[in-house]
C-alpha cells in the first residue's frame, strides 16, 4: 500500500473556495474515474500567518495504481486548472511513502 502526499497554499481568502472545489468537483471526480488500486483521499487543512495550507493524502493498493491515476510521470503532481487559478502555490510533484504499519485504532 502507498500514501501520496501533497501540498497546497492559497492566500485566507481563497482557502473556502478551494476547499469546495475539492469536495464538490474534484474529488468525485477523482472517485469516477473507478481507477482500480485507488482506495481513498484525505484532506488536511491548516491556517498559517498569510496563508492557507492543504494537504492531500491519497491510498493506493500499489504503483501500477498510482501511475493509473497520474501517468508514467507518476511523481508529478496532478493539478487542475480550476484549482491552479485559487492556488497561491503548490508542490509540483508528489512524494509516495510505502505503508510499513497500516492505522491501527487506539486501544
Amino acid at each position: 500500500m502507498l500514501k501520496r502526499i501533497w501540498h497546497g497554499w492559497t492566500t485566507p481568502a481563497n482557502a473556502d473556495a478551494y476547499e469546495e472545489l475539492l469536495r464538490s468537483t474534484i474529488f468525485p471526480g477523482i472517485e469516477d474515474r473507478a481507477i482500480p488500486g485507488f482506495i481513498t483521499i484525505e484532506l488536511l487543512r491548516r491556517p498559517l500567518e498569510a496563508e492557507v495550507e492543504f494537504m492531500t493524502i491519497m491510498t493506493f493498493a500499489d504503483d501500477d495504481a498510482v501511475k493509473r491515476f497520474a501517468g508514467a510521470a507518476h511523481e508529478q503532481a496532478v493539478v487542475p486548472a480550476a484549482a491552479q487559478a485559487l492556488l497561491s502555490r503548490y508542490d509540483a510533484q508528489s512524494v509516495h511513502y510505502h505503508v510499513r504499519v497500516p492505522s491501527m485504532a487506539a486501544g
